[in-house]
């Protein structure tokens, strides 16, 4: 399975996204703030664009199943998770269904249905992770 997040409306305060699953649009996201060129930061920045494995597994802060992003450079602990508004990532992926500026909605049923799509693969999970240069400038 692909999974692949592109990158579109960048502010001071977060990140908005699109996620495709084998190259079907799925749900956006919410990251904190893209530093272009610059390492991440521990829950301020998002993680530098790039492919990573994911895995599902329980969490231990959140107690329940998520994506988990593997060899993040420099960091640890990246999950697809719920949430509203950049405050909420923690230097995490979060998923929703509609967006605006600084904010996503509907992150619980999307991220419920996204972690039953991703348990149920077979093969590996591979995530890309990319800016639209339009976008970003």
């Amino acid at each position: 399975m692909q999974i692949e997040i592109e990158r579109f409306q960048f502010s001071d305060i977060s990140t908005i996204g699109r996620l495709k699953i084998d190259g079907t649009f799925y749900c956006y996201t919410l990251e904190n703030v893209v530093r272009f060129n610059e390492q991440k930061i521990d829950k301020k920045t998002a993680i530098p664009v790039g492919i990573y494995s994911v895995i599902v597994n329980v969490s231990p802060r959140f107690h329940r199943e998520l994506p988990r992003v593997l060899n993040v450079p420099g960091y640890d602990g990246i999950l697809i998770h719920r949430g509203n508004f950049a405050r909420d990532t923690h230097g995490c992926i979060l998923v929703g269904m509609g967006f605006s500026e600084n904010k996503i909605s509907e992150s619980a049923i999307t991220e419920i249905e996204l972690v039953n799509k991703l348990k149920a693969e077979k093969g590996k999970i591979q995530l890309k992770i990319y800016n639209n240069k339009v976008a970003a400038g």
